[in-house]
């Protein structure tokens, strides 16, 4: 297993959640608050880092767990979530929500994978 570390991983604002089957994690997800260039003005944060093992892929772990991201982050008061998508997980990323910036595709300089910017609107908390 790869080990990622983000200098951001201990800021009062990331969010990290996970996805536990069984008592093995087999999904992750890190969050944190950064700028969405193509709407500076709003309250955002970047989706960084998100896996799910492979055995469980295709089952919804994912997605559950972009769903209580998008609760937690409503509740902060975030109205974007963006994320540097790898091509190959545009589809899922769009099944959950996400749109492609138009334009945005990119080669990542850390994987040297074809990269899309996503973002999803994030409507306001329920009271």
């Amino acid at each position: 297993m790869a080990r990622v570390d983000e200098p951001r991983d201990g800021e009062v604002t990331a969010l990290h959640l996970a996805g536990v089957l069984d008592g093995e994690i087999v999904v992750c997800a890190s969050f944190f608050e950064a700028a969405f260039a193509p709407d500076p003005g709003s309250s955002a944060y970047q989706l960084r880092f998100m896996a799910t093992d492979a055995a469980v892929q295709g089952r919804g772990y994912g997605a559950r767990v972009l769903a209580e991201a998008e609760r937690r982050l409503r509740e902060r008061g975030a109205t974007r979530l963006w994320a540097n998508a790898r091509d190959t997980a545009l589809g899922f990323y769009q099944s959950v929500g996400f749109v492609a910036v138009e334009g945005s595709e990119f080669l990542s300089a850390e994987t040297q994978l074809p990269h899309t910017v996503i973002y999803m609107t994030l409507g306001t908390a329920p009271t």
